[in-house]
């Protein structure tokens, strides 16, 4: 992976590492829907007036715009939900663990799809290696009854949905030409109309405007959101769908060191071994060697 990409992927992990803290802080002022349409109009509004200032190519095509609110159902009205759903009722570190998957099934559907790079057993070992490392750092056996939960059900749906949603946007989106800046923008705006929809009829309950809660959507929004998917298209087209999706397992990463400096929270062995397995796998599936040649 080149160094641009590295550094894209750090600063991915970064902004989706901290996502569910501020799901958790949001729910405390709105309803999972309200929650997802506020998320995705901030980050269409910071997104939309730079593509349109940059003078950027819009799609273009009724087939575009149909794969661009397919990719925006997939990758963000449908999991966004869910995990809002599921953080209701099971804990942020528990919904951490269940999107870990979704390198597993990233792989799975490309496999499938045959839409990515050859499979080498480095990239095998590395998804198997990283999802125990995130396994370690989480220790979700301390909370298997919240995973077996309709919550827990709903996380694990909401992983699925992206790892689906990696390969339909590597396969009809990415790497055609148009700026990931553009294609950010333009997903956001029909996730966005999408949730305007859902909000007439799942969205009318009571707000409570507490400021924790208005941040945390505000973050999720502009950074979380905007930012976020510009640096995930972009990582998509030179990487590869399932090499993208390897940002999930540097999210407890973040989480984990976040706690340990902003928190003063507790580092066990097992977070740090967990994190070193995570790193390792990391690197095995974003090695180049025998990809390269598959191209």
């Amino acid at each position: 992976m080149r160094r641009a990409n590295v550094a894209r992927l750090a600063l991915l992990a970064l902004l989706w590492g901290s996502s569910f803290l501020w799901i958790k802080l949001a729910l405390r002022g709105f309803s999972p829907v309200q929650l997802v349409f506020l998320r995705l109009l901030l980050g269409f509004a910071v997104l939309a007036p730079i593509a349109l200032y940059r003078r950027l190519p819009r799609p273009q095509g009724i087939a575009t715009w149909g794969h661009l609110f397919v990719a925006a159902l997939i990758a963000n009205a449908v999991p966004y939900v869910l995990f809002g759903i599921g953080e209701q009722t099971v804990a942020s570190n528990v919904a951490g663990v269940l999107n870990a998957t979704t390198p597993l099934w990233t792989f799975g559907v490309a496999y499938l799809a045959a839409t990515d790079r050859a499979v080498t057993p480095a990239r095998v070992i590395g998804i198997v290696v990283g999802f125990l490392g995130t396994v370690l750092i989480f220790s979700p056996w301390q909370s298997a009854s919240e995973i077996a939960s309709a919550g827990g059900l709903a996380c694990l749906a909401a992983s699925a949905c992206y790892g689906v949603s990696y390969v339909y946007m590597g396969k009809y989106l990415a790497g055609r030409g148009m700026p990931p800046l553009m294609l950010s923008a333009s997903q956001l705006g029909a996730a966005t109309v999408l949730l305007a929809i859902a909000l007439l009829v799942f969205g009318t309950q009571p707000v409570t405007w507490r400021a924790d809660a208005v941040i945390s959507v505000a973050i999720l929004g502009a950074l979380g959101t905007g930012a976020a998917y510009v640096l995930n298209y972009r990582l998509i087209a030179d990487e590869g769908p399932t090499a993208a999706s390897a940002v999930t397992y540097l999210l407890p990463v973040v989480a984990v060191a976040l706690g340990a400096l902003v928190l003063d929270e507790t580092v066990t062995v097992g977070m740090v071994s967990g994190t070193a397995l995570v790193l390792a796998g990391v690197f095995l599936i974003q090695r180049r060697k025998a990809a390269v040649s598959s191209r």
